[in-house]
């Protein structure tokens, strides 16, 4: 009786464990509905070591879906993260946007699809991109705005630089980690916070990216799952899950929530 009241969460646990059969691989979830108020905050930091509690060191690949979030929230995130997983692959499914992408610095490899996006990382104040307010005429303005968005742009810039220097382009030259993480936090190459970030992209900018087409079985899986995750959020009201093959917690919506 218990297992048919739970029957989303340990349908999606079982479809964890067959991934993990065909990877290899411990598999963990970070899903945030979309829509819903979703940031990475600092909750989520609190929460994570409840899922990473029995990974014991094991290569682990981390199924991300998130529009982004608090900078600061993001980078207690990577450090648990890092601290805890050696190897470390992040999974995008559909869309890891803004500090999600951040996040997805952290990994070795990303594995996208078709349908998988990034996004820029460019960080913003009160709905204003860091390198607007990082402008002389703002200077002028607001000179409080100009240096809150100048060291916020600096935070997401030094933190990007030193997850690809350790991570997925430790062997680049280190000008190619500059200029990828200029193209990420600037707006002269993407020209909108929402810019798409395919697969193609991704690799176009050096990032160390995992393609799957539609028809492999890992990635029709994987898909599966995250269609699994989308349907259960929305009809129960979830702002966020996270799981593992063996613990879970979903973050349940106010009930004002729209």
């Amino acid at each position: 009786m218990f297992w048919v009241q739970q029957k989303d969460r340990y349908l999606r646990q079982l479809l964890i464990r067959d991934i993990e059969e065909i990877t290899g691989r411990r598999l963990i979830v970070y899903f945030a509905n979309r829509y819903l108020p979703s940031d990475i905050d600092p909750r989520d930091v609190a929460i994570m070591p409840e899922i990473l509690h029995d990974l014991h060191g094991a290569p682990t690949d981390l199924f991300l879906e998130t529009t982004g979030g608090f900078t600061d929230a993001t980078e207690g995130l990577v450090s648990l993260i890092t601290n805890t997983i050696s190897d470390l692959r992040v999974i995008v499914p559909n869309a890891a946007k803004s500090n999600g992408t951040l996040l997805c610095l952290a990994a070795r490899s990303i594995m996208m699809g078709g349908a998988s996006e990034l996004g820029p990382i460019e960080p913003h104040l009160n709905g204003i991109p860091s390198t607007i307010l990082n402008t002389p005429e703002i200077a002028a303005q607001n000179f409080p705005l100009h240096m809150s968005g100048r060291f916020a742009l600096n935070q997401t810039r030094a933190l990007a630089t030193t997850l690809l220097q350790r991570g997925m382009m430790k062997n680049a030259n280190p000008a190619a980690i500059d200029a990828a993480v200029a193209a990420l936090s600037s707006r002269e190459k993407y020209h909108s916070h929402g810019s798409v970030i395919d697969y193609r992209e991704a690799k176009a900018l050096g990032l160390e990216v995992e393609y799957l087409p539609p028809e492999e079985e890992l990635w029709q899986r994987i898909w599966l799952l995250y269609s699994m995750y989308d349907f259960d959020s929305r009809q129960n009201g979830y702002v966020k899950v996270f799981e593992g093959r063996a613990s879970s917690t979903a973050v349940a919506a106010p009930p004002n929530a729209s």
